[in-house]
């Protein structure tokens, strides 16, 4: 990776993860999440494009989508455990709570844009970045990313998911694959959640 390509990805990996501890800063109901939120979704979609040609890659449709409704499927599961855990409650409703206090339409567009835009980077950027381990690479930068949230189970969900999704794209040779399974993941993920929590 040229010099301006790699400072291009660590300058928009920057910005990034302080949009995205801004939008979780953000009161749940707010309207002003709604911007944030898709600012944050630019910024991975942009700098994706900036750091790089972006590989595609051959999915097909079903087997990601397949794939995210059966992650989707297990965090449901993992979800009515940590019910009982009052600390990780607590963490999962802090997320919920913008799905239930929010616009649902606007909730869902944004949770699309982003889960499309965050492969864009992470998968397509940030794996290209790293020559030696790619997925491994992705996973950790996608989990340590999250921090930003300050919320243990988003962290946790990042790593499992960026494993998933890292391993789609090796498999799948680009980023669609691991898109399709992350918007599912993510719409299944915004429709259930809220009723447990």
């Amino acid at each position: 990776m040229r010099g301006s390509r790699r400072a291009a990805l660590v300058g928009f990996l920057l910005v990034g993860t302080v949009l995205l501890g801004l939008s979780f800063g953000i009161e749940p109901g707010s309207t002003w999440f709604y911007p944030a939120a898709l600012a944050l979704a630019a910024t991975w979609a942009v700098g994706a494009f900036a750091s790089g040609p972006v590989e595609w890659g051959d999915p097909g449709v079903v087997r990601p989508v397949l794939v995210g409704a059966l992650l989707a499927a297990v965090f449901v599961a993992g979800a009515l455990l940590l019910r009982e855990l009052s600390i990780l409650d607590g963490q999962v409703s802090s997320v919920t709570a913008y799905a239930d206090r929010g616009s649902g339409p606007l909730i869902v567009a944004v949770t699309l844009v982003t889960g499309f835009a965050e492969e864009l980077f992470f998968r397509g950027a940030v794996y290209a970045a790293a020559p030696r381990r790619p997925v491994l690479v992705s996973t950790l930068v996608y989990a340590v990313v999250t921090i930003a949230t300050l919320n243990l189970a988003l962290v946790a969900a990042a790593a499992v998911l960026g494993l998933v999704v890292g391993l789609e794209r090796r498999a799948s040779g680009g980023v669609l694959a691991p898109a399709l399974t992350h918007v599912t993941w993510s719409l299944v993920m915004l429709l259930a959640l809220p009723q447990l929590f």
